[in-house]
């Protein structure tokens, strides 16, 4: 049994972090109804997207067309069943669909409300349409992992969508607690872009505490005395950009520089005055830097790192994708990626990155296929509201149960 049989969730998200939010309770055993329709069924929420199918694992697919009257009915009388709605549309669509956290919690007191919008609701941003390159911009993210004197890089990946879709997961448990010590249900309002503000480590601390704005830095260490620290190109095995091999090498202290010097085979200008120390080391990073690129550049990035590793310097092979999926020992010692049992009817074979927890007790190891567009129609209507299958496939006939 997993940590969370027996928990109803109705979930109405799309794209990812609604949905990442939501696959992580249903991997952890809750039953997740995945809400969608004809009408929305595109481009990344359409179930045979790969996008699509990569957050939408273990739940159970419904297909509602709430733009009738019939299936808002049917809707009233799932949320009135569930344990948990959640929604990240723009504010207030739930409650225009009368299914809002105010028209449902009067019959059902026990339910948990998420709303997770891009800048939550009030403020005078309330109302912006937001992606993940703008709110990683207004965030403050953008700008500090960029590069000195470079502009603006960004992320380059929904680094904040799976931020908030922690953030909602977290929050769901947390009132699920609380229920279960006061028997009430309550709304969350959840901001994506509060969640990334919150995610840009100590620069906040600093300002307040030290007057200092933070900077971009690149790969160098604004708060901490460590040198080396960055990656160093490694021997490349082709003309491509992609061949290239990078190892991200750290010495916290002297005694890492030291084994480091060491296996370098404790060439002179270790011995130099301007790496004689941490603070000395960060003083003239430039220059040791380019002492270090000039030691990698021949060497094996996997070998290296296995050398320094042994010896106490903390290494890590810059990786690929590729790498991750196919040749990480650690990754396939604990069979973090696996492909599904059954084939998905469109796309075929699939995979799944497992649940990144092990439970000794309630062990999470069922990971099933993303599902079709209300391809589970008969099974929820039964289990949740005791439909017939009957009365299930009249209302597909009629065109409000697709």
């Amino acid at each position: 049994m997993r940590p969370l049989e027996g928990i109803r969730i109705l979930d109405f998200t799309h794209v990812l972090a609604g949905p990442f939010c939501t696959r992580l309770l249903a991997d952890m055993g809750a039953d997740v109804v995945k809400v969608n329709s004809t009408k929305r069924a595109a481009a990344n929420n359409a179930p045979s997207s790969p996008y699509y199918a990569i957050w939408n694992r273990n739940k159970r697919a419904l297909a509602l067309d709430m733009s009738q009257d019939d299936a808002k009915g049917v809707a009233k009388s799932l949320v009135s069943q569930a344990d948990v709605v959640i929604d990240n549309f723009s504010l207030g669509v739930l409650d225009r669909w009368g299914i809002g956290f105010d028209d449902v919690s009067t019959s059902n007191d026990q339910v948990i409300y998420v709303q997770m919008s891009g800048m939550g609701s009030g403020g005078p941003w309330s109302d912006f349409v937001t992606y993940a390159p703008t709110i990683h911009a207004l965030a403050g993210l953008t700008y500090t992992t960029g590069v000195p004197d470079g502009g603006p890089i960004g992320l380059g990946f929904s680094y904040n969508d799976h931020q908030a879709g922690l953030h909602g997961a977290v929050a769901i448990l947390s009132a699920i607690e609380a229920r279960r010590q006061t028997g009430k249900g309550q709304r969350i309002d959840l901001a994506q872009f509060e969640v990334g503000a919150a995610m840009i480590g100590v620069s906040l601390l600093d300002y307040f505490v030290n007057g200092r704005e933070a900077k971009p830095c690149g790969n160098r260490l604004p708060y901490d005395k460590f040198a080396p620290h960055g990656c160093f190109q490694c021997r490349s095995y082709g003309g491509d950009i992609l061949d290239e091999r990078w190892l991200a090498i750290v010495c916290r202290d002297d005694d890492e520089w030291q084994a480091l010097c060491s296996v370098m085979g404790a060439p002179d200008w270790c011995r130099e005055e301007a790496f004689c120390s941490a603070e000395a080391r960060c003083e003239n990073a430039e220059e040791l830097d380019r002492h270090m690129n000039a030691w990698t550049r021949d060497q094996d990035a996997n070998e290296l790192m296995y050398t320094l590793q042994s010896a106490g310097v903390p290494a890590g092979v810059v990786q690929t994708g590729i790498d991750l999926a196919e040749s990480d020992p650690q990754l396939q010692a604990h069979e973090f990626i696996r492909f599904m049992d059954e084939p998905h009817p469109r796309l075929g074979e699939t995979f799944a990155d497992r649940l990144p927890i092990y439970f000794e007790r309630t062990p999470c190891e069922i990971y099933e296929r993303s599902r079709l567009l209300g391809e589970d129609n008969v099974s929820v209507l039964a289990d949740w509201l005791g439909m017939s299958e009957d009365d299930v496939r009249a209302g597909e006939e009629a065109g409000f149960l697709t």
